[in-house]
């Protein structure tokens, strides 16, 4: 048998124990102890009606009846007699601690306690779907049926529809804040008579239960640390897009829905609301908070993980203050902490991600075609990467904020031979200044395949083609904000002498080979000197530039246009100026082998690498030839 409280938790009524006045008389006293006598028995006798009314062990009524669902008024009776009851035993406990009386109301509490414990748990497993406040608001913004309302939406207008939604909302809230209330009453009946531990068992293996498994149906399951190394990354990528929507619901929904759940049923008693909370969110919040730590410990993975990577930080980072006020309750700081700490591991795993990419770009060891002057593939594959972690720049921003960078290895011996060398400096964040360092390492990496290009000319192609396309990738993407105009204006100045170096290499003897007046008269030896010269170095160079490949369009036809603007209109003009000299037409056809209009194809049909083309302009170079030395 429980022992009773000795200081009651209410203000109660207590026999009087001052001594009589001088002039009372022993008469007065007897009645007056009879009267509370009188008062104590009727109580106790009224409470053990309705008491034993509802005992399932000695009432077929009670055992199949609910108290609470039965008749409410009733239900509020009971709970005023029990506290009466309390209020009597106090009263008894004063007076006389051995009173028979006080026995039978101790026996009474208890079945009264039984029954509460049961209607409690009752109320509890009956109004599951009701009892989320965060539920009730979520029902708010679907036009769904409620289980309450059974009318036909095909059926209702749309001002009907809207009408009988807003019925079926107040209903589900209606429902929830009844249920509320009567848990409410019963949690405080059981408190303050001193079986609050019943109470908090039967509320947190009910609760406890509807949180596990509501984790479980957002698809969070314990795994190993063992188990996720041995993962596929495509499967481990599917368990982490669901980890991203269900910590959302998991702190919005369920944790903030039981956080106010418990302090509205335990509202009177603070510390039982926060272990109820405690134990209740324990577990399910460890296994949330514990799945982005396995994924940051997985060692092997596709470069992509670190876009997981920013992807968790960052959800965590959005729901940080929620956590906090959620789990701000001194039994709940561990789940805080680790939320906390997680976002650290998070941003580390994501700053060694980067250091490690900037590792394997070092580490690449492919070379270039010996006649390939297209964009190589790993320049390709790092400015897709680093372009798309300029669309998290607002997070890595954050991640990267004020965290000195660890000893970084040199840049590539090549690069400081390069033909055109500058170290850019970026300031700014220390991530602008790590995303500048990553295209520099590429850069160091495709200078270094430039020099296993057939001839120079190419190599300064095959520079300035990567070039353009890492300064094409910044501008068109978010890297233009996180490295800014004076990167990108400063590479596009690289680009112009990188294509300037070019022409001067590769064409410099074929437009040498031309006068610098064009228009100025020449003598017939002169003319010969001249063409001459021009037929020679003009077929060495195209044979030997036709020779590459630039796969990509529109470079190519730009590196013809820059061409053709330096070279044919001062042929054209030599050309003409020595064909309108008088009777020099015939003798042109002795030293002429190419006409403006030859040069023109020529350029145009620059870097087509095509068979056919070759063999073409083979039979053209010997036939002009021929017909040159026939002439002669």
């Amino acid at each position: 048998m429980r022992n009773v409280c000795w200081e009651p938790k209410t203000q109660s009524f207590t026999f009087s124990h001052h001594t009589s006045p001088p002039n009372s008389s022993s008469t007065s006293t007897t009645t007056t102890t009879t009267t509370k006598e009188t008062i104590v028995s009727r109580g106790i006798e009224e409470a053990e009606a309705l008491i034993l009314k509802w005992d399932p062990e000695t009432s077929a009524y009670g055992r199949v009846t609910s108290l609470f669902y039965n008749d409410k008024t009733e239900a509020m009776h009971y709970i005023h007699c029990v506290n009466q009851l309390q209020k009597t035993m106090h009263a008894l406990l004063a007076d006389n601690p051995s009173s028979r009386k006080l026995v039978n109301a101790q026996n009474l509490m208890q079945i009264a306690m039984k029954r509460l414990q049961k209607e409690f748990y009752q109320m509890l497993s009956m109004n599951r779907a009701h009892l989320d406040p965060e539920s009730v608001s979520t029902r708010s913004s679907t036009t769904s049926r409620s289980s309450f309302c059974s009318d036909s939406y095909d059926e209702a207008t749309a001002e009907d529809d809207v009408h009988h939604t807003g019925d079926c909302i107040s209903e589900v809230e209606r429902v929830s804040s009844e249920a509320v209330a009567d848990l409410k009453s019963i949690a405080d009946c059981m408190v303050s008579n001193g079986y609050g531990k019943e109470c908090v068992t039967v509320y947190t293996t009910m609760r406890k239960s509807i949180v596990d498994e509501g984790i479980y149906r957002l698809s969070v399951e314990e795994l190993s640390a063992s188990k996720v190394k041995k993962m596929e990354w495509e499967v481990l990528e599917l368990k982490i897009n669901g980890w991203l929507e269900a910590v959302k619901i998991a702190v919005r929904t369920l944790f903030a829905g039981e956080r106010i759940l418990c302090d509205q049923v335990f509202g009177a008693s603070p510390s039982i609301a926060e272990a109820c909370f405690a134990e209740i969110s324990r577990s399910g919040a460890a296994l949330l908070f514990g799945f982005p730590e396995l994924v940051a410990s997985k060692k092997k993975s596709q470069p992509k993980k670190i876009f997981r990577m920013i992807d968790m930080y960052a959800a965590i980072a959005a729901l940080l203050p929620e956590i906090e006020s959620i789990f701000s309750l001194d039994s709940t700081t561990a789940v805080k902490s680790q939320a906390c700490a997680l976002l650290h591991r998070l941003s580390e795993s994501v700053r060694t991600s980067l250091f490690e990419f900037e590792t394997a770009m070092q580490k690449d060891s492919s070379k270039s075609a010996a006649k390939f002057a297209g964009v190589h593939s790993l320049t390709v594959q790092v400015m897709n990467h680093l372009s798309t972690l300029a669309d998290y720049s607002n997070v890595l921003l954050e991640i990267f904020f004020d965290v000195p960078p660890p000893s970084r290895s040199p840049l590539p011996e090549s690069y400081l031979y390069s033909p055109q060398s500058d170290n850019i400096t970026i300031t700014g964040t220390e991530f602008s200044a790590h995303m500048a360092r990553l295209i520099l390492v590429l850069l160091c990496k495709i200078d270094g395949k430039s020099r296993h290009c057939k001839e120079v000319s190419l190599s300064y192609l095959f520079l300035a083609n990567n070039l353009r396309h890492v300064v094409a990738k910044v501008r068109t993407s978010n890297l233009l904000y996180v490295l800014g105009d004076d990167w990108v204006l400063n590479h596009e100045a690289k680009v112009k002498r990188l294509l300037a170096n070019y022409e001067r290499v590769a064409w410099d003897k074929v437009l040498s080979s031309l006068p610098e007046n064009p228009t100025a008269a020449m003598s017939a030896a002169e003319a010969r000197v001249i063409f001459g010269t021009f037929n020679l170095e003009f077929e060495k160079a195209y044979r030997r530039e036709n020779a590459f490949t630039i796969p990509e369009q529109e470079f190519r036809e730009e590196i013809k246009q820059s061409l053709s603007r330096k070279i044919n209109p001062i042929y054209q003009e030599v050309y003409e100026t020595r064909r309108n000299s008088e009777g020099s037409v015939r003798e042109m056809r002795e030293y002429v082998i190419f006409t403006p209009q030859d040069v023109e194809n020529y350029m145009l049909n620059l870097f087509s690498s095509r068979a056919s083309s070759t063999t073409e302009e083979n039979n053209f170079f010997s036939v002009r030839k021929k017909y040159c030395k026939k002439s002669k």
